[in-house]
């Protein structure tokens, strides 16, 4: 649904309160130039926006564009409430100290997190408009429930600002072990401004348990079990809720004719008897260069054909003015060129590298068209990607390659995982998923449909707002 280019402003006071970087809708132009607002496709949005619905609630977000500031509109039936943010807020706050700082760090430190003083003061400015926007827009007594790394001094801000509020955080990505975490010089703001809530979800429950030791080793609070104690005396709650998909949504869209028919076409296209895929954002957490890697040394070894098996990557662009970002994308490519250069054939390339973004319905004919899947990040807080194939094998065939090191792996017992830093024992796993017999395969499969299904977006939502009434 698209709203006009000239939306309904509004001053709303909202029972319930979603605060997260971006807002939940995207601008469009139309043919004769004018503009409006469609919803962001998404799994959140689409767990959150019949939430909200019912609740007259109101959407908290950046909406996209740098010096520009917006009035707050309805659209869809949810109170839109734009953040403004500069130029060099977006570089400080968010290219900065949410992506070249926090990103890294909680991954494990895969890339070396970067520390500067101008970033964080950018964050805690951004942080507290936030907070400030929330508190204005939230009823006596409503609930706020904010999302991720770039907003983790909303709650403590929000608290101060509006003690009658029950207010909730999520966590999408990985909260790293006190070795890691004690590296950030501003730890204790983010403890502290975390703890806010009055109850914090993460994606597993080692995370949520690396906050609660944080908080008793390095604030001196009281825990106990899944309970922290605050120094007023009051308390909040850690624990795990691990995110998921629109499970129905992607079983429709994989069963219906249009999309099995662009399965079909892309399998004759490609011209294999097996098609591989992976598909990840452009970043260095996923484990890129060690997937290409593992397929060119199969390819080269003959124990891969290249005249009956291709892999294909989706690599979707990813915060393009990132240096770091920027040398990945070099580094990926020019190992694809020379697996290519090497092995390829006239209109057969053993891998085929698309660095592009395809929408949902494309996505889903790709995981059906594709026989194995690779999910092989060095660190991820769930992978949902790892779930929409699952969601969209209706045939209860195909087989699911997985990294021990993604949130997913946790549910997702029957794939056939792997340690994606040991390169051999990736290559040996990937050709046993690929030959196992289309009985292994099934049986897997129909325990990972299972589990998918049964623990949806909606349920996840579901879940964490029970709890966070019930703390």
């Amino acid at each position: 649904m698209t709203s006009s280019s000239d939306p309904q402003q509004i001053a709303p006071k909202a029972e319930f309160v979603v605060v997260a970087n971006r807002l939940a809708v995207e601008r469009t132009t139309a043919d004769d130039g004018s503009s409006g607002w469609q919803t962001s496709p998404g799994g959140l949005v689409t767990a959150l926006v019949p939430i909200m619905q019912a609740k007259d609630g109101a959407w908290v977000g950046w909406h996209g564009a740098p010096d520009e500031e917006l009035e707050p509109f309805h659209h869809d039936g949810i109170d839109m409430v734009p953040v403004a943010l500069s130029e060099a807020e977006v570089a400080e706050y968010y290219e900065g100290m949410s992506n070249a700082t926090f990103w890294p760090l909680y991954h494990d430190s895969v890339a070396f997190p970067e520390f500067h003083r101008e970033w964080w003061d950018a964050y805690v400015a951004v942080n507290r408009r936030f907070a400030e926007a929330a508190a204005e827009v939230a009823e006596a007594g409503g609930t706020v429930w904010v999302q991720d790394y770039q907003l983790q001094l909303v709650p403590k801000l929000l608290r101060e600002l509006r003690p009658d509020l029950r207010i909730g955080f999520f966590l999408h990505i990985p909260f790293p072990p006190s070795e890691l975490f004690q590296q950030l010089p501003w730890r204790r703001a983010v403890l502290e401004g975390v703890a806010g809530a009055d109850l914090v979800g993460f994606q597993v429950p080692g995370a949520a348990t690396n906050f609660l030791n944080l908080l008793r080793r390095r604030l001196g609070w009281e825990t106990h079990r899944h309970e922290f104690v605050r120094p007023d005396g009051s308390r909040g709650r850690a624990s795990a809720y691990p995110i998921s998909i629109d499970t129905a949504g992607f079983e429709a869209l994989a069963n219906s004719p249009e999309v099995e028919a662009r399965a079909a076409q892309i399998r004759e296209d490609l011209g294999a008897e097996t098609i591989f895929l992976g598909v990840d954002r452009l970043d260095y957490t996923k484990g890129l260069r060690h997937r290409i890697r593992a397929f060119g040394e199969l390819f080269t070894s003959g124990e891969l054909d290249p005249e009956k098996v291709v892999f294909v990557q989706v690599a979707t662009p990813s915060r393009e003015r990132v240096d770091e970002y920027r040398r990945l994308r070099d580094d990926i490519e020019l190992l694809v060129g020379r697996i290519n250069g090497d092995l390829g054939q006239f209109g057969r390339p053993p891998v085929n590298y698309l660095h592009q973004s395809f929408p949902r319905d494309e996505m889903a004919a790709l995981y059906r068209a594709s026989d194995v899947m690779v999910v092989t990040p060095l660190r991820d807080g769930m992978n949902l990607v790892a779930k929409e194939y699952v969601a969209c094998r209706g045939g209860n065939d195909g087989a699911l390659v997985l990294s021990e090191f993604a949130g997913a792996a946790r549910e997702l017992k029957q794939a056939w995982q792997v340690n994606p830093y040991d390169i051999d024992g990736m290559k040996a796993t990937i050709l046993e998923a690929g030959r196992a017999s289309a009985r292994e395969q099934g049986r897997r499969m129909r325990a990972l449909r299972k589990q998918v299904s049964t623990h949806d977006i909606n349920r996840w939502a579901e879940t964490f707002l029970a709890d966070l009434d019930a703390v």
